[in-house]
């Protein structure tokens, strides 16, 4: 029984480091689950028919998108982070509706990036990214509000 123990407490000494580094490099493994959801909202903006009325706003908004994309992927190639990583979607959607999945889908992007950043350079990324899903989900809000609107 005790050389069990010594064995396990070996053990447990040896793998606390790896743990600790486990994400490093960079601490902001939210990057890579921002750009899955991006990519979801995305999805539901481009893939899914809608009205014309707010084709003019989703048009926005996927742009918005694809610059958010492009400065998440930017952040986490800094913050040292594998691009080639794709974990799921926070596929946990509350309401029904191509615009308001794409409209959570964003705000968990959001709420992914917003998280404190150590790295300078991925600092001002990250401030960019979020310019971008701000203005992506306004579109999306305001192409919710012209199908309203329309019914």
């Amino acid at each position: 029984m005790k050389i069990r123990t010594a064995i396990l407490a070996v053990l447990t000494a040896g793998l606390l480091p790896i743990a600790a580094y486990a994400d490093l490099p960079g601490r902001h493994p939210a990057y890579l689950h921002a750009l899955t959801d991006l990519r979801e909202a995305r999805w539901n903006l481009e893939h899914r028919p809608g009205s014309p009325a707010v084709s003019a706003q989703e048009d926005i908004a996927i742009a918005e998108i694809d610059r958010a994309i492009a400065e998440a992927r930017r952040a986490a190639a800094e913050d040292g982070k594998n691009l080639a990583d794709h974990p799921p979607a926070d596929a946990n959607l509350n309401r029904a509706g191509r615009l308001h999945h794409a409209a959570e889908f964003l705000r968990k992007a959001r709420n992914d990036v917003a998280r404190e950043e150590d790295n300078p350079e991925a600092r001002r990324l990250r401030r960019a990214v979020v310019i971008h899903i701000d203005n992506a989900l306004a579109a999306t809000e305001r192409a919710i509000r012209d199908v309203e609107r329309h019914r």
